[in-house]
C-alpha cells in the first residue's frame, strides 16, 4: 500500500469532529495561567488599540483577552471552529471573519496581530508564511506589532537515520512529530487520542521555521524583531528554548 500523501489531506480543522474536540481542558494549554500569561502579554501590546487574531480557532485566548478589555476580531478558514467559538460565553465581544489569514483583510489600524500555537507552520509552504507576514503587517496601524508563539523543530534529538520524535506519552493521547522531508522543512505530526476503547487519530502536515527565517520574513514585509522570549512569561530565550514568542514591530 502506497504511503499517504499528508500534503494533499485537508487540514483536520475543518472537519466538524475536530473542531467539537478541540478544547481539551485537561490540555495545559487550557490552563488559567497559561491563557492568563498570554492574555497578559497581548492586552499589553495591544493597549488601547484593536486586536487581530489570525487562526482564531474556538477563541481559546480572543475571548479572554476580549473579556479584558481588547477589541479583537478574528479570522479563521474553519467554519467548524467558528461555530464552536459562537457557542461561547462572551463570543459577542469578538468579531469574527472566514477566511485565509495569507489574504483576508479586516482592518489597517489594528495595534495588535497575533497567531499563536505554532500555527504559522500550518501554512505549508515558505511563500504562504512570507505573505501571512505580509498581511499581518497590512493590518496594522505604524507603530503595531505582529506577535507569533511557536515551537522550534527538534531535529537534534533526531538519532541517525531516524525521523521521529515524540512530543507526548501519556494516558490519553500519543504524539508523534515525523521529519519527512528536511529540504522544504515538512513534519508529520501524528496525534493518537484515546477515550476509554475509543481512539481518534490524525496526522496534519506542517511546514516548520526557525525564529531566524521568521526574523527574515518580518523584515520583507517591513518589520523589525523587538522580543524575543522562551514563553509568554517573558522567560529567557536560550539555544535550551524549545519554543519561543517573538514580538516584531512595525516602523
Amino acid at each position: 500500500m502506497p504511503a499517504p500523501d499528508y500534503l494533499a489531506l485537508p487540514d483536520p480543522h475543518l472537519d466538524p469532529v475536530v473542531a467539537a474536540a478541540y478544547d481539551d481542558q485537561d490540555h495545559e494549554l487550557f490552563s488559567l495561567e497559561a491563557v492568563g500569561a498570554a492574555v497578559d502579554v497581548l492586552s499589553d501590546l495591544a493597549g488601547d488599540g484593536a486586536a487581530v487574531e489570525f487562526a482564531v480557532g474556538t477563541g481559546r485566548v480572543a475571548l479572554p483577552l476580549a473579556e479584558a478589555g481588547v477589541r479583537v476580531h478574528g479570522i479563521d478558514f474553519s467554519e467548524p471552529m467558528l461555530a464552536e467559538l459562537r457557542k461561547k460565553k462572551g463570543a459577542e465581544l469578538v468579531s469574527v471573519s472566514v477566511g485565509d489569514m495569507t489574504e483576508i483583510r479586516v482592518c489597517d489600524d489594528a495595534a495588535l496581530v497575533y497567531l499563536v500555537f505554532n500555527t504559522i507552520t500550518n501554512l505549508r509552504t515558505q511563500r504562504q508564511q512570507v505573505a501571512c507576514f505580509g498581511n499581518a503587517a497590512a493590518h496594522l496601524a505604524p507603530g503595531g506589532c505582529f506577535v507569533i508563539e511557536n515551537g522550534l523543530p527538534q531535529l537534534h534529538r533526531l538519532t541517525p537515520g531516524e525521523s521521529i520524535v515524540p512530543f507526548d506519552v501519556s494516558a490519553h493521547h500519543l504524539g508523534f512529530d515525523e521529519y519527512v522531508d528536511q529540504v522544504n522543512q515538512i513534519s508529520i505530526s501524528h496525534h493518537y487520542h484515546i477515550d476509554g476503547d475509543q481512539v481518534r487519530s490524525s496526522s496534519p502536515a506542517f511546514r516548520y521555521v526557525w525564529p531566524s527565517e521568521l526574523d527574515l520574513m518580518a523584515e520583507l514585509a517591513g518589520m523589525t524583531l523587538e522580543a524575543r522570549w522562551a514563553d509568554w512569561h517573558r522567560s529567557p530565550f536560550t539555544d535550551e528554548s524549545q519554543s519561543h514568542v517573538s514580538v516584531w514591530r512595525k516602523p
